[in-house]
């Protein structure tokens, strides 16, 4: 593998007036900042509030959406959900927790919501297959957007949002918070960026946990609380039988690209941004259900990808059954140099040099318990991911007002989840792919160049025919 230059690199749109000279290199991704001019609003300092809509109010929605209270002064003005219970619940949290005690506006249909208001910034926690055209509206309306990953369902979508985000020169912050998490930001500066592991030709990636939902619930009349029409949006739509929030919609690939596109997604993207790298330069996949069969869910419960650098392959294995490989490492990813190893997970980092005369050294996770008790009482909290989703927030809030772009901007943010989605693709067609990002296309096959673009359901129009 040619040798890595490690350095910090900010990934820049045409539009976007950057002066590189302004950037402070060679510290930490996460904190970042140039010296040029806002986009409108001081975070730090500013007086007035910065205005934010949400779409988007399940359990990631809204743990976004209280991060950001927790570190700058926002008013949520507006919050969209198909779903009453949840929008309700959603309104009443929020109001408890923002400075100014208001109860955002309610809507149903996201569109309404940008249409009838005017954003600093738009968070968006919706499910995958709402992410692309969701995101496109925001900034369409003027707003900074902090997008949940995966940005989108087939490669097209994303191809798209990085154009949207190009012609109407806003930022895109997405939430793939492994790059701001701080033991593993000490883990690239003190034992990549050190030297410490010597030449990289090899990682391992996984993820073991049973996360498939898989039931056989039987076909159900839709409560009247509900809107599944709105719900399904462009994608297929299915016989309802679920309210399919909570880990339900994330069984079937018409919604989602599977475990690849939830876990491998982080995981790969926090390789690539640890050992700067770019597009793969190809990707190979296998897998399918090969133990879980007994209920509906289409998604893989095994699945293995290859994605080929120079001299370097990041190997991915996911099972959703048995036991994982290493109980202190099930979702991970491992770094192997001719020096040492390098074990990461969210929780926490290890390194083990060959030399077994050097010391090991190893960090955990910091939790902020202390700093925000609030993180201790609040349902379904990620106390370990809590501190990475603020660093994320700040990043973001930093790059819009310094005219920056954030350490998960919108391209790397592509490359990560369209490399997830060449897999599912590499796995269904049993072939490599070598994807052309300059002509969109896969390089050689037309088959599989045909499947980077999913059809929708009518009414709603692909991106793809405006913004490529």
């Amino acid at each position: 593998m040619p040798q890595i230059n490690y350095k910090y690199k900010i990934m820049k749109q045409e539009t976007t007036s950057i002066n590189r000279r302004n950037f402070v290199r060679g510290v930490s991704a996460s904190f970042l900042l140039s010296s040029l001019g806002s986009y409108g609003f001081n975070y730090t300092n500013g007086s007035d509030p910065i205005k934010v809509g949400l779409i988007g109010a399940g359990w990631y929605g809204k743990s976004d959406v209280l991060r950001l209270i927790q570190v700058a002064n926002i008013e949520v003005i507006s919050v969209c959900d198909v779903d009453q219970n949840m929008l309700s619940e959603a309104i009443e949290l929020i109001s408890k927790r923002q400075k100014s005690g208001n109860k955002p506006k309610a809507y149903e249909d996201y569109r309404k919501l940008l249409s009838e208001n005017k954003y600093d910034i738009v968070l968006i926690g919706s499910p995958d297959h709402w992410h692309c055209l969701q995101g496109i509206e925001a900034l369409k309306s003027g707003a900074h957007v902090y997008l949940q990953k995966p940005i989108s369902v087939d490669v097209m979508e994303g191809e798209a949002l990085v154009a949207a985000a190009k012609k109407y020169n806003r930022i895109v912050q997405v939430g793939m918070q492994r790059r701001s998490t701080a033991h593993l930001i000490d883990a690239k500066k003190n034992i990549v960026e050190a030297g410490l592991l010597g030449k990289v030709s090899h990682v391992e990636m996984c993820c073991y946990y049973h996360m498939r939902a898989n039931g056989n619930p039987p076909e159900q009349p839709v409560p009247d609380y509900f809107n599944y029409d709105l719900w399904t949006g462009p994608a297929p739509l299915r016989p309802f039988d679920k309210i399919p929030h909570r880990g339900w919609w994330r069984t079937f690939m018409e919604y989602s690209n599977g475990i690849m596109g939830d876990m491998c997604i982080h995981m790969f993207d926090a390789v690539r941004w640890t050992l700067d790298l770019d597009w793969p330069k190809k990707i190979s996949s296998t897998g399918g259900i090969y133990v879980n069969k007994e209920g509906k869910s289409n998604t893989a419960d095994t699945q293995t990808a290859i994605f080929e650098f120079e001299e370097l392959n990041c190997i991915w294995q996911h099972r959703a059954w048995g036991a994982p490989a290493d109980p202190e490492y099930p979702w991970s990813y491992i770094i192997y140099g001719d020096k040492g190893t390098l074990k990461c997970s969210v929780h926490k980092y290890e390194f083990i040099p060959r030399n077994k005369k050097e010391k090991r050294i190893k960090k955990d996770v910091v939790f902020e318990k202390e700093k925000y008790p609030e993180d201790l009482t609040e349902k379904d909290m990620e106390l370990h991911t809590a501190p990475a989703t603020r660093a994320h927030m700040r990043n973001f809030l930093a790059a819009i007002e310094n005219n920056a772009q954030p350490v998960a901007n919108i391209r790397q943010a592509h490359i990560s989840t369209a490399s997830c989605i060449l897999a599912n693709i590499s796995m269904k067609l049993g072939r490599p792919l070598v994807y052309d990002p300059d002509n969109r296309i896969v390089v050689d096959d037309p088959e599989a160049t045909k499947l980077l673009h999913r059809d929708y359901r009518s009414p709603w129009e692909h991106p793809q025919t405006e913004y490529l």
